[in-house]
Protein backbone atom coordinates (compact mmCIF):
# COMPACT_ATOMS: atom_id res chain seq x y z
CA UNK A 1 0.00 0.00 0.00
CA UNK A 2 2.81 2.49 0.79
CA UNK A 3 4.20 1.99 -2.36
CA UNK A 4 1.44 2.25 -4.07
CA UNK A 5 0.49 5.77 -2.56
CA UNK A 6 4.48 6.59 -3.11
CA UNK A 7 4.05 6.04 -7.26
CA UNK A 8 0.86 7.93 -6.73
CA UNK A 9 2.26 10.85 -5.29
CA UNK A 10 5.75 10.51 -7.77
CA UNK A 11 2.92 10.94 -11.17
CA UNK A 12 1.49 13.71 -9.63
CA UNK A 13 5.02 15.26 -9.04
CA UNK A 14 5.78 14.41 -12.27
CA UNK A 15 3.07 16.06 -14.06
CA UNK A 16 3.37 19.15 -11.88
CA UNK A 17 7.35 19.63 -12.61
CA UNK A 18 6.67 18.84 -16.74
CA UNK A 19 3.99 21.09 -17.21
CA UNK A 20 5.90 23.99 -15.12
CA UNK A 21 9.21 22.97 -16.80
CA UNK A 22 7.27 23.28 -20.36
CA UNK A 23 7.04 26.89 -21.45
CA UNK A 24 10.33 27.23 -19.61
CA UNK A 25 12.19 24.82 -21.76
CA UNK A 26 11.07 25.75 -25.25
CA UNK A 27 11.32 29.75 -24.96
CA UNK A 28 14.65 29.78 -23.27
CA UNK A 29 15.56 26.91 -25.10
CA UNK A 30 14.31 28.42 -28.64
CA UNK A 31 16.35 32.26 -27.59
CA UNK A 32 19.09 30.31 -26.81
CA UNK A 33 19.24 28.05 -30.18
CA UNK A 34 18.01 30.36 -32.49
CA UNK A 35 17.46 33.57 -30.88
CA UNK A 36 14.62 35.88 -32.06
CA UNK A 37 11.55 37.10 -30.38
CA UNK A 38 9.67 34.65 -28.56
CA UNK A 39 6.91 32.82 -31.21
CA UNK A 40 3.23 33.26 -30.79
CA UNK A 41 1.81 31.15 -28.72
CA UNK A 42 3.47 27.47 -26.85
CA UNK A 43 2.33 25.78 -29.78
CA UNK A 44 4.11 27.94 -32.77
CA UNK A 45 7.20 26.24 -30.84
CA UNK A 46 6.54 22.96 -33.02
CA UNK A 47 7.88 24.57 -35.87
CA UNK A 48 11.09 25.38 -34.23
CA UNK A 49 14.26 23.94 -33.20
CA UNK A 50 12.87 23.08 -29.92
CA UNK A 51 10.03 20.61 -31.75
CA UNK A 52 11.25 17.34 -30.23
CA UNK A 53 11.00 18.70 -26.27
CA UNK A 54 7.38 20.36 -27.32
CA UNK A 55 6.48 17.07 -28.32
CA UNK A 56 8.13 14.58 -25.76
CA UNK A 57 6.89 16.88 -22.50
CA UNK A 58 3.22 16.80 -24.05
CA UNK A 59 3.52 13.13 -25.06
CA UNK A 60 4.73 12.32 -21.18
CA UNK A 61 2.36 14.54 -19.35
CA UNK A 62 -0.05 12.88 -21.45
CA UNK A 63 0.85 8.96 -20.20
CA UNK A 64 1.48 10.33 -16.54
CA UNK A 65 -1.98 11.54 -16.69
CA UNK A 66 -3.58 8.80 -18.73
CA UNK A 67 -1.67 6.22 -16.00
CA UNK A 68 -3.23 8.43 -12.91
CA UNK A 69 -5.57 6.74 -11.05
CA UNK A 70 -7.69 9.04 -8.42
CA UNK A 71 -9.93 7.92 -5.74
CA UNK A 72 -12.50 7.00 -7.98
CA UNK A 73 -13.88 6.29 -11.87
CA UNK A 74 -14.48 10.33 -12.43
CA UNK A 75 -10.62 10.89 -11.62
CA UNK A 76 -10.10 7.61 -13.99
CA UNK A 77 -11.88 9.49 -16.90
CA UNK A 78 -10.73 12.70 -16.17
CA UNK A 79 -7.06 11.43 -16.52
CA UNK A 80 -7.48 9.54 -19.39
CA UNK A 81 -9.15 12.32 -21.02
CA UNK A 82 -6.62 14.98 -20.55
CA UNK A 83 -3.81 12.71 -21.53
CA UNK A 84 -5.33 11.50 -24.67
CA UNK A 85 -5.92 15.75 -25.37
CA UNK A 86 -2.37 16.31 -24.36
CA UNK A 87 -0.94 13.62 -26.79
CA UNK A 88 -3.43 14.58 -29.32
CA UNK A 89 -2.16 18.41 -29.03
CA UNK A 90 1.60 17.31 -29.39
CA UNK A 91 0.40 15.41 -32.18
CA UNK A 92 -1.79 17.29 -34.27
CA UNK A 93 -0.34 20.30 -34.68
CA UNK A 94 -1.48 24.15 -35.20
CA UNK A 95 -2.07 25.71 -37.93
CA UNK A 96 1.54 27.18 -39.92
CA UNK A 97 1.60 30.13 -41.89
CA UNK A 98 -0.48 29.93 -44.96
CA UNK A 99 -1.64 26.67 -44.32
CA UNK A 100 -3.07 23.84 -46.70
CA UNK A 101 -6.61 22.37 -46.22
CA UNK A 102 -5.19 19.65 -44.37
CA UNK A 103 -3.27 21.53 -42.34
CA UNK A 104 -5.99 23.66 -41.47
CA UNK A 105 -8.21 20.54 -40.53
CA UNK A 106 -5.42 19.11 -38.71
CA UNK A 107 -5.31 23.01 -36.83
CA UNK A 108 -8.46 22.68 -35.54
CA UNK A 109 -7.76 18.99 -33.55
CA UNK A 110 -4.97 20.87 -31.74
CA UNK A 111 -7.37 23.65 -30.93
CA UNK A 112 -9.75 21.28 -30.09
CA UNK A 113 -7.64 18.77 -28.52
CA UNK A 114 -5.68 21.94 -26.25
CA UNK A 115 -9.26 23.40 -25.09
CA UNK A 116 -10.28 19.65 -23.68
CA UNK A 117 -6.81 19.49 -21.72
CA UNK A 118 -7.23 23.08 -20.32
CA UNK A 119 -10.91 22.06 -19.67
CA UNK A 120 -10.52 19.09 -17.71
CA UNK A 121 -7.38 20.43 -15.42
CA UNK A 122 -9.82 22.93 -14.76
CA UNK A 123 -11.85 20.04 -13.59
CA UNK A 124 -9.63 18.10 -11.58
CA UNK A 125 -8.37 21.70 -9.62
CA UNK A 126 -12.22 22.85 -9.20
CA UNK A 127 -13.93 19.80 -8.49
CA UNK A 128 -11.98 16.76 -7.63
CA UNK A 129 -8.57 17.67 -5.98
CA UNK A 130 -10.71 19.34 -3.44
CA UNK A 131 -12.65 16.48 -1.92
CA UNK A 132 -11.71 14.98 1.09
CA UNK A 133 -13.08 12.16 3.08
CA UNK A 134 -12.15 13.78 6.47
CA UNK A 135 -15.14 15.60 8.45
CA UNK A 136 -12.95 17.88 9.55
CA UNK A 137 -10.12 19.25 6.91
CA UNK A 138 -7.17 20.04 8.50
CA UNK A 139 -5.53 23.62 8.46
CA UNK A 140 -3.16 22.38 5.20
CA UNK A 141 -6.45 20.64 3.36
CA UNK A 142 -8.00 23.93 3.80
CA UNK A 143 -5.10 25.95 2.07
CA UNK A 144 -4.63 23.19 -0.22
CA UNK A 145 -8.13 23.51 -1.80
CA UNK A 146 -8.08 26.94 -1.68
CA UNK A 147 -4.51 26.67 -4.28
CA UNK A 148 -6.81 23.96 -6.28
CA UNK A 149 -9.53 26.69 -6.60
CA UNK A 150 -7.45 29.43 -7.29
CA UNK A 151 -5.23 27.25 -10.05
CA UNK A 152 -8.98 26.15 -11.69
CA UNK A 153 -10.00 30.08 -11.93
CA UNK A 154 -7.26 31.20 -13.16
CA UNK A 155 -6.89 28.32 -16.20
CA UNK A 156 -10.44 28.98 -16.71
CA UNK A 157 -9.75 32.47 -17.07
CA UNK A 158 -6.30 31.91 -19.43
CA UNK A 159 -8.85 30.19 -21.92
CA UNK A 160 -11.15 32.87 -22.01
CA UNK A 161 -8.63 35.34 -22.79
CA UNK A 162 -6.80 33.16 -25.19
CA UNK A 163 -9.91 33.28 -27.42
CA UNK A 164 -10.39 37.14 -26.54
CA UNK A 165 -6.75 38.20 -27.29
CA UNK A 166 -7.09 35.66 -30.30
CA UNK A 167 -9.50 37.81 -31.79
CA UNK A 168 -8.56 41.66 -30.80
CA UNK A 169 -4.94 41.59 -30.77
CA UNK A 170 -4.07 38.58 -33.08
CA UNK A 171 -0.81 40.56 -34.64
CA UNK A 172 0.39 41.90 -31.22
CA UNK A 173 4.09 42.12 -31.18
CA UNK A 174 3.77 41.26 -27.14
CA UNK A 175 2.44 38.05 -27.72
CA UNK A 176 -0.26 37.68 -25.37
CA UNK A 177 -1.31 34.21 -26.31
CA UNK A 178 2.01 32.68 -25.40
CA UNK A 179 2.43 34.07 -22.02
CA UNK A 180 -1.41 32.76 -21.25
CA UNK A 181 -0.64 29.97 -22.16
CA UNK A 182 2.59 29.94 -20.37
CA UNK A 183 0.74 30.77 -17.19
CA UNK A 184 -2.28 28.14 -18.07
CA UNK A 185 0.44 25.56 -17.91
CA UNK A 186 2.96 26.67 -14.96
CA UNK A 187 -0.95 26.85 -13.17
CA UNK A 188 -1.69 23.18 -13.75
CA UNK A 189 1.79 22.41 -12.80
CA UNK A 190 1.48 23.68 -9.23
CA UNK A 191 -1.63 22.61 -8.68
CA UNK A 192 -0.50 19.45 -8.96
CA UNK A 193 2.81 19.26 -7.05
CA UNK A 194 0.82 20.41 -4.49
CA UNK A 195 -1.88 17.08 -4.60
CA UNK A 196 1.64 15.46 -5.01
CA UNK A 197 2.33 16.79 -1.49
CA UNK A 198 5.53 18.83 -2.88
CA UNK A 199 4.12 21.76 -1.24
CA UNK A 200 2.00 22.22 1.43
CA UNK A 201 1.54 18.94 2.67
CA UNK A 202 0.34 18.01 6.11
CA UNK A 203 2.48 18.04 9.07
Amino acid sequence: MTELVRSYLFLRRAIGVLGIALPILVVAGKHLLEGGDPLGSLSSYYYSDLRNVFVGVLCAIGVFLISYRGYGFIDDIAGTVAGVAAICVAMFPTSPASATPAEQAIGIVHVVSATIFFLTLAFFCLFLFTKTDATTPTRRKIARNVVYRVCGIVLLACLALIVLVGQLFAAATWHPTLWLESLAVVTFGVAWLVKGSALLRDR
